[in-house]
């Protein structure tokens, strides 16, 4: 099977789409047969090197695809079933990661595809759709509280607005200028552009844009803030309950928020689509500022 890989860490030039072998499923395992994958921030910063490491290294997180072969033990799931799937971890053997034409994954990190989407918006869902879902959890807000949720117009920010207006919060995004229609469209209730402030503390920030400590500014006394960069957050003051997200496969929570997806309360937004050939293409793209949406890589059959 094709994969993408990274030989010698560095720039988008630096990947390489190689054969290797299609992966078998272990007992508790799903074998995937990709469709599409995201490309998230944390892929550019494997192939950078950011990370550490040791090259030569697979690609992905996301995946949205077809089950291909079921191991031993699993139950639940047929062939050709559509899914959706995270692939934990920056570290990846070369033929292990989502960027492939095949993955295997534990099937604890699988749920059923949204019927509504098609594979490209799928993919979209997992990582990005699981760290705003968690982040928001760690707030632990009432219906009727107010959060800020920094970098709103982003692929996470945006989830986070979403997530948070459906559970009744009272949403303030905070974004560029020209990202007010979308940030709105999305279910915020206030807008405040980069640089400004909220009118009022808000009784938690999910801090989407690692802001740190001047999204912690806007918090009110003994309020919440969760940060999505495990390691950024600032130190807590004024009584503020201080949390960290990290992301975790689960199946479970993922098939919640594919269920949203198709009650209309959860929007996929795709952004620029690539062939798993042109993923240097994709990089290049991911290393670009203004982009909205996810980048995917499509896998052709």
């Amino acid at each position: 099977m094709r994969a993408v890989v990274v030989e010698a860490f560095g720039g988008p030039e630096e990947l390489r789409v190689t054969e290797v072998a299609v992966p078998e499923p272990a007992a508790g395992q799903l074998r995937i047969r990709v469709r599409a994958a995201g490309v998230n921030p944390v892929d550019g910063a494997v192939r950078a090197g950011i990370f550490g490491g040791d090259a030569p290294l697979g690609f992905g997180w996301d995946v949205a695809g077809d089950v291909d072969a079921v191991g031993e033990g699993v139950t639940g799931w047929t062939v050709g079933q559509r899914v959706v799937g995270l692939h934990y971890g920056p570290f990846k053997a070369v033929g292990t990661g989502t960027h492939a034409e095949y993955v295997v994954l534990d099937a604890a990190a699988v749920a059923p595809a949204p019927a509504s989407a098609g594979a490209e918006e799928a993919a979209v869902l997992p990582l990005s759709g699981l760290t705003a879902a968690r982040a928001l959890d760690l707030l632990e807000l009432p219906a009727g509280a107010s959060v800020l949720v920094t970098g709103a117009a982003g692929v996470v920010g945006g989830f986070a607005v979403q997530l948070a207006a459906a559970a009744g919060l009272v949403v303030t995004a905070l974004a560029g200028a020209e990202d007010e229609a979308l940030v709105r469209e999305l279910g915020a209730a206030e807008f405040v552009a980069r640089g400004g402030a909220p009118a009022a503390p808000v009784d938690g920030v999910l801090d989407a844009a690692v802001l740190g400590e001047e999204a912690l500014g806007f918090v009110r006394d003994g309020g919440a803030y969760v940060g999505l960069r495990p390691g950024s957050a600032p130190a807590s003051v004024r009584g503020i309950r201080m949390a960290e997200q990290e992301v975790a496969a689960d199946g479970e929570h993922l098939a919640r928020l594919s269920a949203l997806v198709d009650a209309g309360d959860l929007t996929l937004r795709v952004g620029p689509t690539y062939p798993l050939e042109e993923a240097a293409a994709a990089h290049a793209t991911l290393t670009k500022s203004g982009v909205r949406g996810r980048i995917v890589l499509t896998v052709s059959s």
